[in-house]
């Protein structure tokens, strides 16, 4: 597995809805904490949280880094939001991932500092 290609993939999903693609890449169990608002607990909570997501708004994603060290990997950059209302937000986030000790090739937690720019 190319790990670099493995989240690039995974954070583009994120952004335009690929909800299979996503939900291949994490165990069962997985957990997304994020920070200052909501935990995501299981494949079931993620799946009804990505099903709540605004797809009527456009979504720009920049990597700025992805630095992978064993089971761990962060990745950072901006999001570019347009909203319905055609107004341009702009916010910076890290991701902070781990693998699961089990099967490498999934996300088993999931840590993300978002803020608005």
């Amino acid at each position: 597995m190319n790990k670099h290609a493995f989240f690039r993939e995974f954070n583009e999903a994120l952004m335009h809805g690929n909800i299979t693609h996503i939900l291949e890449s994490v165990t069962a169990d997985v957990t997304w904490e994020m920070i200052g608002n909501d935990t995501i607990y299981g494949r079931d909570a993620l799946i009804e949280a990505l099903a709540g997501m605004d797809q009527t708004m456009a979504y720009k994603l920049k990597m700025e880094h992805i630095i992978i060290d064993g089971a761990e990997a962060v990745v950072n950059g901006i999001i570019e939001v347009t909203t319905r209302l055609n107004e341009l937000k702009t916010y910076g986030f890290c991701d902070i991932y781990q693998l699961a000790e089990n099967d490498a090739d999934k996300i088993n937690k999931i840590t993300s500092y978002v803020i608005q720019k």
